[in-house]
């Protein structure tokens, strides 16, 4: 599982993320929300690793992220905000370079490359410059390299933005077949994608958890039935506390 205890980030005076602690277990899809600046992208940057708290602590699968960095993230699959990527070399030389980080050899790595590019439909442009790409394919490869060794964890920062509908259903059908054996952790901005990917959401606001309840539990609220005004109505209120 995922055990985030008390994990704090400072920059000067100002507290991006503060004292949060949640767990996360197997099997779980949990939706990180919040609006802009409340620390979302902060946390995915902590727990994979890319900036070090400075308090509290992060194990996923039983090791610590600082410590322990190398098996930490061994196991974890990362898709960052905008899925950077090296413009120049084509997907298949992208995909071979995530391979050759990932340690992948001879017939796994094969069989592994293979079966990213069919779920993530990138034979169309598998010897195009990842620069050349659409803003939506870019998405794709970013996913492709996140899930190549097949992580235990994967963590995704705004997967289908840049999406059209069509490729966001797909998306969404294999995050869901995906986190039945994986820990799953989102972070998004749209609410409809919590309600159909998500058994689980966590709601930030100023660094801090305001809300961790299921889908259905936070509709239950809103007597509209629309997660936006949840949303609205949890957030605005801890900004006003």
């Amino acid at each position: 599982m995922i055990e985030i205890e008390q994990l704090t980030k400072r920059f000067g005076l100002f507290t991006a993320v503060d004292g949060i602690s949640f767990d996360v277990e197997p099997g779980q899809v949990l939706g990180f929300l919040g609006p802009n600046g409340a620390g979302k992208s902060t946390t995915m940057k902590m727990i994979t690793g890319f900036l070090a708290p400075t308090s509290g602590q992060v194990r996923v699968c039983g090791h610590k992220v600082e410590g322990d960095a190398r098996d930490a993230k061994r196991v974890m699959g990362y898709l960052p905000e905008g899925a950077p990527s090296y413009g120049e070399m084509t997907v298949a030389q992208f995909l071979s370079f995530i391979a050759d980080v990932r340690l992948l050899k001879g017939a796994e790595r094969k069989q592994r490359t293979d079966s990213v590019i069919e779920q993530l439909n990138l034979q169309a442009v598998i010897n195009q410059p990842v620069e050349t790409l659409s803003k939506g394919f870019k998405r794709r490869v970013g996913m492709a390299q996140a899930i190549l060794h097949d992580p235990q964890v994967l963590i995704m920062d705004e997967p289908t933005d840049g999406l059209d509908p069509n490729q966001k259903h797909e998306v969404r059908e294999l995050i869901k077949g995906m986190a039945q054996d994986k820990i799953v952790i989102i972070s998004t901005h749209i609410l409809e994608e919590v309600d159909a990917v998500c058994s689980r959401a966590i709601i930030i606001a100023r660094g801090r958890i305001v809300a961790d309840e299921t889908p259905q539990s936070l509709l239950a609220r809103s007597p509209s039935g629309k997660l936006d005004d949840v949303f609205r109505e949890i957030t605005c209120a801890e900004v006003r506390s």
